[in-house]
């Protein structure tokens, strides 16, 4: 009986360390993506076709340790079988990184449009675009914080300013189309801003669907399509 309580231990404090091996990868991934979304926004507003370049040829990078996590994940299911809140937080980073991996995407479209914007005479952005990419990257880093911590209160908080972001998103879109209606010469560099600020709103969802996953990973709670706060 000793000799199997023994192997028991040894087995969770194994998975411990092989699941702590696997946070820590996820956090380097979390910065791959936020720092790619960084870099993106400061190329669109810069209009630096260079930081552009560096962000699309950095989606490769992404992919990878993305794709490496996940298949660590389905191995140590395998392997160690894990109930309750273990495979909780091992489900919780299978998630997590997707939405990482989908964070790198937006950015790299981001800074596909650096490319149509750089080629076209200078006009003005939206007053409200820079604001809404600093709000989009203050969720990620209190989502990715939430994570880190185990913080289901400040997850529930990035659920709540998705709200505002969905708002902004309506709000330039409206405009942009009005001023494309107006000015024909506006039509391609304001569609260049739609297609930013659309992308800047998926960043919105997937820093919320990772607080959701910290909530259900420490609560043990669904609340998919209903965070609150």
């Amino acid at each position: 009986m000793a000799s199997e309580m023994e192997e028991k231990f040894r087995g969770k404090a194994r998975f411990l360390q092989e699941l702590m091996a696997l946070q820590n990868r996820l956090m380097e991934l979390a910065h791959l993506a936020a720092m790619a979304l960084e870099k993106s926004v400061r190329a669109v507003l810069w209009r630096d076709r260079e930081l552009a370049r560096e962000v699309i040829v950095g989606d490769v990078a992404v992919n990878s340790l993305e794709e490496a996590i996940d298949r660590e994940c389905v191995h140590l299911i395998a392997l160690f079988q894990p109930v309750a809140g273990d495979l909780r937080k091992l489900m919780a980073v299978a998630r997590i990184i997707i939405e990482l991996e989908r964070i790198g995407d937006s950015a790299t479209n981001i800074a596909e449009e650096v490319l149509t914007l750089t080629q076209l005479p200078p006009r003005a952005y939206h007053p409200q675009l820079e604001f809404m990419a600093q709000s989009v990257q203050e969720m990620i880093r209190h989502s990715l914080e939430a994570y880190s911590r185990s913080n289901a209160h400040l997850a529930r908080q990035v659920c709540l300013a998705d709200d505002d972001i969905d708002a902004l998103d309506q709000a330039i879109i409206q405009d942009l189309l009005l001023e494309m209606a107006e000015a024909p010469r506006a039509i391609v560099p304001s569609q260049s801003q739609i297609n930013i600020v659309r992308n800047l709103e998926r960043v919105g969802d997937h820093a919320t669907n990772i607080a959701e996953q910290v909530v259900y990973m420490v609560e043990g709670e669904s609340i998919r399509h209903r965070c609150q706060g």
